[in-house]
């Protein structure tokens, strides 16, 4: 017995007590990964070679793995705290330099840049500003907070019921066969003048919002024969912010009488035949509609195609009128309110008028060998020749981990396990400590021989 092989067991003992004093440390620390002391026996070389009847002279370190085990997910009340459920790491800059991370406590800087407490910012796809992604190289995320644009009307589908027991306005009650009708001219402030009516705010190219408000009014098909035999008409009359307007976009003056926008033809079976003036020879189920507006905005709104107002899927059965559906595309502008992140890294942000918009994707990277990885502190790691290249891609897609967003990762240090560790290495420790003082009784004695 030498003093080589109890001293090599005090330094690996204590170097076992300082990496489980690291581990309890950093039980808090957010995507921490605790490590482990893996060791390995030690000969001397001989050059005869070694010895079958050789005796070990101790331990060595043989490395210290850190063990890359998912932690628990922790809610948070920021909505840039994200956390990683998988395989994966956050991907960082700073001034050009890339390092790697678990800890997915971020926050925005003065120029709207995503980064953590040291100032590398988070890299990822950049969105345009439409929001289509960049999907080639990562670029660093910045949030844009600038208003979004105004976007004028230029779709508004409708899905109604016309009520096929309806009469034609003006006719005379009690109703006779055949009915008589006295012609009543349409005025948006006389309700015997139209049969039904509904409304729809649209925008224009300013974003401002205006109502649209279309009458429907059953046509006498004795005095006006339906275009296909058999089926009923409707004349469309409009106003917009109370204003009459007729089929060219025009507004009629109050002196004139209206004219309708357009018609609505339905069969015997209450099916929509088409609209006239059709949109589109394709598109015979919807109407051109020439909104004027006096707002300073583009007049009439969508000028260059004018408003598709789609009727498809509209009825006319014996029941009461009912509008099931009426949706427009135009918005007015908006203020950025909040945004949040997809499991698959996709930032999107919500507007004060409603409307989302994609304002990146953040991106994790992947290594063939983690513990390669070269510890750097701050929670971060550095990409090494071990650990392979990154291999960097959208989360939740290929091996990557899927994201959750105002949430962290919690350190996986298992703390009962670690206290544990700690009283074994004492131990160790301690035995160690014996086997130098028998090996100095030892010397001692032969030193006391007379």
């Amino acid at each position: 017995m030498g003093f080589q092989q109890g001293l090599s067991g005090l330094n690996a003992a204590s170097k076992s007590l300082d990496v489980i004093g690291n581990n309890i440390s950093n039980a808090n620390t957010v995507g921490f990964k605790q490590a482990q002391v893996q060791f390995a026996d030690v000969y001397a070389n001989s050059l005869s070679g070694a010895s079958a009847n050789a005796v070990g002279i101790g331990v060595k370190v043989s490395t210290i793995a850190q063990q890359f085990t998912q932690g628990n997910i922790s809610s948070t009340n920021n909505p840039l705290d994200i956390a990683i459920n998988g395989n994966g790491f956050f991907r960082l800059s700073t001034n050009g330099a890339v390092t790697y991370t678990r800890n997915g406590q971020f926050q925005l800087d003065k120029n709207g840049d995503i980064v953590n407490a040291q100032g590398a910012h988070l890299t990822g796809y950049i969105a345009d500003a439409n929001g289509v992604l960049s999907t080639g190289s990562a670029a660093q995320i910045n949030i844009n907070t600038a208003d979004i644009a105004p976007a004028q009307t230029s779709k508004i589908s409708g899905v109604m019921n016309l009520d096929s027991r309806e009469y034609v306005p003006g006719t005379q009650k009690p109703v006779t066969i055949p009915p008589v009708i006295t012609p009543i001219a349409f005025s948006p402030t006389d309700p015997t003048s139209y049969n039904k009516s509904t409304s729809v705010t649209v925008f224009d190219s300013l974003g401002n919002s205006h109502v649209v408000q279309t009458y429907y009014v059953r046509i006498d098909p004795v005095t006006t024969p339906p275009a296909v035999p058999g089926s009923i008409e409707w004349n469309v009359f409009s106003t917009v912010d109370g204003n009459r307007f007729d089929a060219t976009g025009a507004l009629t003056p109050a002196a004139s009488p209206a004219s309708p926008i357009g018609k609505l033809a339905f069969d015997n079976l209450g099916k929509l035949i088409g609209a006239n003036p059709a949109y589109a020879p394709t598109d015979p189920r919807a109407l051109h509609f020439r909104v004027p507006v006096a707002s300073g905005a583009v007049t009439p709104i969508n000028t260059t195609a004018d408003i598709r107002f789609d009727y498809t899927n509209s009825t006319q059965f014996g029941s009461d009128f009912s509008v099931s559906s009426m949706k427009q595309d135009g918005f007015t502008s908006g203020k950025l309110s909040k945004f949040n992140t997809s499991k698959d890294g996709t930032i999107v942000g919500s507007y004060t008028n409603g409307q989302t918009k994609v304002l990146g994707q953040v991106v994790l990277a992947s290594f063939t060998n983690p513990n390669g990885l070269q510890s750097l502190g701050d929670n971060q790691w550095a990409e090494t020749a071990a650990s392979g290249q990154s291999l960097v891609g959208p989360p939740n897609s290929g091996n990557l981990g899927a994201l959750t967003a105002s949430a962290t990762e919690d350190s996986n240090t298992d703390l009962t396990g670690e206290l544990v560790n700690m009283i074994t290495a004492q131990r160790v420790y301690q035995a160690n400590a014996q086997t130098i003082k028998t090996q100095d009784q030892v010397l001692q004695t032969i030193v006391n021989l007379r």
